[in-house]
């Protein structure tokens, strides 16, 4: 159970839902929480708010948080232990390890609170994208640092993503809706840089 989906943010109201469910059927529930954090800003709310609702979940410190690479279990102790002699039975441990870890812990410390200002780009994003003519959020409410935008059928995606490259812009506009996503690499400016070069390519 993803805590974001499409973009969208699931409310606590729905967490507890579920939770009453799984607990009447005597079930487990795990949050695949790749983007919890995201979720938690959005909802603003501390993590808490959404794992208490959970027996475990992943968080990925990778997606949004800005880490090289990692992801953490969360559970019980029982449920952590097992899970280790699990991932050793399959040869998943990691040796010197330790570098990877002060980046995780580094992000933890210092990239959940500007999440806010991935969102805050995204808004932006959204909002110049649909003054384009051919572009339309309208039906994608940004939430998080996720942006969807319709693109109209008279604009050729290929010709406008070769243009984008003479720019050294580097997108995929497969599909529709397409998406795109703010991170802390991504600043104002950069969004500012890509909506003129769309415009001039149009």
């Amino acid at each position: 159970l993803e805590n974001t989906i499409g973009g969208k943010v699931l409310p606590l109201s729905y967490l507890a839902e579920a939770r009453t469910f799984c607990d009447h059927h005597k079930l487990q529930l795990h949050l695949d929480g790749a983007r919890v954090y995201n979720a938690a800003v959005a909802l603003d709310v501390d993590i808490t708010a959404i794992s208490c609702h959970f027996d475990s979940m992943t968080i990925c410190l990778s997606k949004g948080l800005g880490a090289p690479v990692g992801s953490l279990l969360l559970g019980s102790q029982s449920f952590i232990s097992k899970a280790r002699r699990i991932r050793k039975m399959l040869g998943g441990g990691m040796r010197q390890a330790g570098m990877l870890a002060v980046a995780g812990q580094k992000v933890l410390d210092e990239n959940v609170d500007r999440l806010a200002q991935d969102h805050a780009n995204a808004h932006y994003l959204a909002s110049e994208l649909h003054k384009l003519e051919g572009f339309s959020t309208d039906a994608y409410p940004v939430q998080t640092n996720i942006v969807y935008v319709d693109i109209a059928d008279t604009i050729e995606r290929t010709r406008l993503q070769m243009r984008l490259i003479e720019k050294n812009i580097r997108v995929t506009l497969s599909g529709n809706p397409a998406r795109l996503v703010t991170h802390k690499d991504i600043s104002r400016n950069d969004i500012d840089t890509l909506i003129r070069a769309i415009a001039a390519s149009r």
